[in-house]
């Protein structure tokens, strides 16, 4: 696996952009959508002609795969829309990613093409209403076929000392959530950036997508609900695989194991002892794995604002990231 990346964007990935030569219509918004496309979906010329007439600033359609179509036919009937197309295999991360660095927009909303998308998406004052405080992330109340609720909203726990997710139904207007299902929300474009963005080393959807959104809470930063932005997914929402992995791994390395010690992220020499048995492979590599997370913890030790255990431990209490 590679060493874990220093700054944002440090992969540099083989693509296609197209288009984008035209400013979108009636712009009322200073963000832009980005839909990411897991496949060929039949309803794509009516989802960015919906997306065209919501007042977005910029509109991108990015592909998990080359092969969903022609990008020329599309960017001749949609000059406004840029189409970007990866030359080589990547991950969601890696076109969010991607995607963050085509656009300018304060905001930018990132959907999937599973989603059901409506002309009231995004409205001007309800843009003006989640993002009043600058908030790093603010996911929607997403639902099923038939507005039926699901697991969407996610708690850090600890069972026996070790770190767990609990995931709930139950969404409340501004209620804290430990990172946005699918990938799907409204982020700050500046804060994405300055997080490091998906770090592409980590492979997995669902530890990449964990790992950002811990990192930000470590660092200060939170990601919230919204009762009032509301999708519904068109299609049946995939499961998230959260086997444990060489993913995991580097998860638990950069976001489990640096401790909150006067002020600044740390990572003790002692900890490896705790990782050589868990890492799964030789004490070599281990130590190799475990030296890469140190030195990425110290290059950005004052970033960090608590650790793992005291996000668990204070989690849902009022300003606790405050220091109050």
């Amino acid at each position: 696996m590679n060493s874990i990346p220093s700054v944002f964007n440090a992969r540099e990935i083989s693509r296609t952009v197209v288009g984008g030569s035209e400013i979108c219509p009636n712009i009322q918004m200073d963000c832009a959508v980005v839909m990411i496309n897991d496949g060929w979906s039949p309803s794509r010329v009516k989802t960015l002609d919906t997306l065209l007439g919501c007042g977005f600033s910029s509109v991108v359609s990015i592909e998990v795969s080359r092969e969903n179509y022609n990008i020329e036919d599309f960017s001749r009937r949609f000059p406004s829309v840029k189409f970007i197309v990866p030359l080589e295999s990547v991950t969601v991360g890696d076109l969010v990613n991607i995607a963050m660095s085509e656009v300018q927009s304060e905001y930018v909303l990132i959907l999937r093409d599973t989603l059901e998308v409506k002309s009231d998406l995004m409205t001007p004052i309800l843009f003006s209403n989640l993002t009043a405080g600058k908030p790093f992330c603010v996911c929607p109340r997403l639902t099923l076929q038939g507005n039926v609720s699901f697991p969407v909203v996610s708690r850090p726990s600890s069972r026996k000392s070790v770190f767990d997710v609990e995931s709930s139904p139950k969404v409340s207007d501004g209620a804290e959530n430990l990172f946005p299902y699918d990938s799907i929300g409204l982020f700050n474009r500046k804060k994405f950036m300055m997080l490091g963005g998906y770090d592409y080393t980590i492979e997995s959807e669902y530890w990449q997508n964990l790992d950002l959104s811990l990192r930000a809470w470590l660092w200060g930063e939170k990601i919230v609900m919204s009762t009032s932005f509301a999708i519904a997914y068109a299609v049946e929402s995939k499961q998230l695989d959260s086997t444990a992995s060489q993913y995991s791994n580097r998860f638990y390395l950069k976001n489990l194991v640096p401790r909150f010690v006067h002020g600044e992220g740390v990572v003790p020499l002692s900890s490896f002892l705790l990782y050589l048995p868990r890492s799964g492979c030789g004490f070599f590599e281990a130590w190799r794995q475990f030296k890469d997370a140190r030195r990425w913890v110290r290059e950005n030790k004052f970033r960090f604002r608590l650790d793992a255990v005291t996000l668990v431990q204070k989690w849902g209490a009022a300003g606790f990231l405050d220091g109050k």
